[in-house]
């Protein structure tokens, strides 16, 4: 047998990993447990792809720009169905379905049965928690299928914790799913957080002292500056266009926002300022503190949804100063919660998606402006002129039950009545449609395959159409176009600024990187099914994504 000489060995050993003291640390694989415990899914309502890059050099290294760099940044996830909008957008997501299978087809819809609109989470068989009148009388009912919240829960037999919180209600219900231990949301009367006995009996002890602090008063008491010196903000239009809306007592939509100044009866204006997002931080972290999320042996999971980003951005659009500077303090918010994580769960223990539940058009003041083609039709004279063009040619307006959703629902009983049938007021009625500006198509959804819209689009109107809620025709407005006033902005169409989002991952297992591979939103709870090693939800379409783990 070879012996090795001495100084040879003596320089292997020193060579090797237990001898290099200084270095040990950084060398030694990261420990990661068999599963995170837990998991932040991070939706900001409204939130366009470009914004990672258009504002990047501004933000700060431990928010957007952290995740960023130590995460996966998936740079084409895109939205596979029809209307884009908060309710859809947010169901998808934890659901891994489409409004053809979850029912949820927007935030409302109008129901044939009961004559009248129907909101996406509302539900008259629960009573408030957290507040006298009716803004609690909520629960997912209205979910037709489960999400992976729920999945977690039943993998376990309810040992996970699930807490779904937000300004909206609908996007603190819906990802938060059925089985969720508690889903809150802002009362915009109190200015508290607040539930419903789906859930719970009493608010719990925290959220009751978190109440207590009247954060939302001491937020609008302020008044909404830059964070940075305005003369910076070049990434954005200049402050005062003619397409961006007041708040009220304003006489020109110009920083600085005198909020404190504002006659107000209650807490909506927190909502279209960015102190609305930090509001809901300052409620996310009271929630890990006291709900010791993700300090068990079983996963966790804190659905929480940014909604101010939303609200400032139909206020003023994408260009705007307010919605930059809406993003660079978000991004501040999102340092902070990280840092929490960091202190008290540490990276490896916690896994964080990043995405959106829909994106935006640009005002179409905006457009016009730049030579780019856009619109803006008047709801009220275009339900007129359907309801005339069917008593002139067919004599009776009444066979349009409702127009809502941008879809025709037809008054079936006079259908019948009038011996018509659907195929003959469709043809007259797109006939008519199509000399219309801003009209692009119109849409047989009870006989979708004989449609000429192509391919993915057509994919997308087939996704959106649940035929207990659905209309009969679905209006397709040209780009840029949309219902609506002078001021502000608008989503839920197919084109590409409304269903590109962002999808970034971070945290446990999570190489950093990024990839141009098309995925759908649908492919997210796959992909965190495939990653608890759990059942996924049972309206799942979606795939798993492995490209974004280490191995």
């Amino acid at each position: 047998m070879k012996i090795l000489k001495f100084p040879r060995l003596l320089s292997i050993l020193l060579l090797s990993p237990l001898f290099l003291f200084g270095q040990s640390k950084s060398i030694l694989p990261i420990k990661y447990p068999n599963k995170p415990k837990l998991v932040l899914g991070i939706v900001i309502d409204q939130m366009r792809f470009d914004y990672l890059n258009r504002y990047y050099s501004k933000f700060g290294n431990g928010g957007f720009k952290r995740i960023l760099k130590e995460g996966f940044n998936e740079k084409n996830m895109l939205y596979p169905y029809v209307p884009t909008a908060t309710g859809p957008g947010h169901s998808s997501i934890f659901s891994g379905s489409v409004p053809a299978i979850s029912g949820i087809i927007e935030n409302e819809w109008y129901s044939r049965k009961d004559k009248k609109i129907i909101y996406c989470v509302s539900d008259t068989t629960v009573q408030s928690i957290g507040t006298g009148n009716k803004s609690g009388q909520m629960s997912p009912r209205n979910l037709l299928v489960s999400t992976i919240t729920d999945q977690l829960k039943l993998s376990n037999n309810f040992k996970s914790k699930v807490i779904g919180i937000s300004q909206k209600d609908r996007a603190s219900i819906l990802p938060a799913g059925h089985l969720a231990n508690g889903a809150y949301w802002l009362d915009s009367e109190t200015g508290n957080f607040i539930s419903s006995n789906y859930y719970m009996k009493e608010l719990p002890s925290w959220v009751q002292s978190f109440n207590q602090k009247k954060l939302a008063e001491s937020y609008l008491s302020k008044d909404w500056n830059t964070l940075l010196p305005i003369d910076t903000y070049l990434e954005s239009d200049p402050d005062n266009e003619p397409w961006e809306s007041l708040l009220p007592g304003e006489s020109n939509p110009v920083f600085p926002h005198i909020l404190s100044k504002i006659p107000r009866k209650d807490f909506e204006l927190i909502r279209s300022t960015p102190f609305g997002n930090d509001l809901t931080k300052d409620f996310a972290l009271s929630a890990l503190e006291n709900e010791k999320l993700g300090k068990s042996e079983y996963t966790d999971f804190l659905t929480l949804s940014f909604s101010s980003t939303d609200y400032v951005g139909h206020a003023y659009g994408p260009n705007s100063i307010e919605i930059e500077d809406t993003y660079l303090r978000l991004d501040k918010d999102l340092e902070e919660i990280l840092n929490y994580l960091d202190r008290n769960l540490g990276k490896e223990n916690v896994l964080v998606f990043l995405t959106a539940d829909h994106g935006v058009a640009a005002a179409p003041g905006f457009n016009l402006a730049h030579n780019i083609p856009a619109g803006l039709i008047s709801g009220s004279n275009f339900v007129k002129g359907i309801q005339d063009y069917f008593q002139k040619n067919f004599g009776n307006a009444g066979l349009l039950e409702k127009f809502s959703n941008e879809q025709v629902y037809l008054n079936y009983s006079l259908v019948e009545s009038l011996k018509l049938n659907e195929e003959t007021l469709f043809n007259g009625l797109r006939t008519y449609l199509m000399e219309k500006e801003g009209v692009a198509n119109l849409v047989d959804l009870n006989h979708i395959g004989n449609s000429n819209m192509i391919g993915d689009q057509l994919e997308r109107i087939k996704n959106g159409f649940y035929a207990k809620r659905s209309g009969d025709f679905q209006l397709i407005l040209e780009p840029n176009w949309m219902f609506g006033r002078s001021q502000g902005t608008n989503h839920g169409t197919s084109y590409h600024y409304d269903i590109h989002v962002p999808m970034l991952w971070y945290g446990w297992k999570i190489k950093a990187g990024s990839s141009i591979e098309k995925v759908k939103i649908t492919d997210i709870s796959s992909t965190l099914a495939f990653i608890l090693g759990i059942e996924e939800p049972n309206g799942s379409i979606g795939k798993p994504e492995s490209l974004i783990l280490n191995p």
